[in-house]
């Protein structure tokens, strides 16, 4: 994802100030990160908020894409609203996923009072990705939870209880990601499916998140980048 990011935003003219990857941690300071307009966090769910965190005190906003780290959430908006920083999260960045969350959520209302229909997702992503389920996977499930009374909880397994939503993952290479809702009855099937080709869909969506946060405070989210 860096490179991806990286290619992508300095073919739009903008300089990227500072790498800081697993090699070189020890340049990632404040007085470093200073030099900055606006940070993109992707690493991984164990480093994810002090990373933010790090570039909040340094007076830079923050675009975060990684995942598996949102048990801490709620203490980084406190924060970045206390300072008056700029925070950016998505679990997926891909404007065209952000079009599939719209009409996730859309086709989940007008599902509500068919209650004949049993629904469950599927995600398939590469062998590298650290976390099951996907950000991605639990943004449509919550989706689908808020409409679908019958369903109380998302679960990471097949499950014979009707009050649990499953959430089916797999990880193969080279995937970089396909996601799946499908309702079922004894009549019909209702899926949708978004399939991403490689990996320029989320990195060019977090350069544009970058651009529209730089210069902003408070908190912020795809939505508001797209207009939604």
């Amino acid at each position: 994802m860096g490179h991806a990011i990286e290619e992508i935003a300095i073919a739009k003219g903008h300089e990227i100030v500072l790498r800081i990857g697993i090699e070189n941690l020890e340049d990632f300071t404040i007085d470093a990160v200073k030099h900055a307009d606006v940070a993109i966090e992707f690493t991984g769910p164990h480093s994810a908020a002090e990373n933010v965190k790090k570039c909040l005190d340094a007076g830079v906003g923050v675009v975060c894409g990684s995942t598996g780290w949102l048990a801490h959430y709620e203490e980084i908006v406190n924060h970045c609203n206390n300072i008056n920083g700029a925070f950016l999260y998505a679990s997926n960045f891909s404007v065209g996923v952000n079009i599939f969350f719209e009409l996730n959520n859309y086709l989940a209302k007008l599902m509500t009072p068919h209650e004949e229909y049993d629904v469950a997702l599927e995600e398939i992503h590469h062998t590298q990705k650290r976390d099951a389920p996907s950000g991605t996977a639990i943004t449509l499930a919550e989706q689908v939870l808020m409409h679908i009374k019958g369903k109380k909880q998302w679960v990471n397994h097949i499950s014979d209880n009707a009050n649990e939503l499953e959430i089916i993952s797999e990880r193969i290479d080279p995937a970089p990601g396909t996601h799946k809702i499908k309702y079922k009855s004894g009549i019909d099937d209702i899926e949708i499916i978004h399939t991403a080709h490689n990996r320029k869909g989320f990195a060019g969506g977090a350069v544009l998140a970058a651009e529209y946060l730089n210069g902003k405070n408070g908190i912020y989210s795809m939505k508001d980048v797209l207009g939604f």
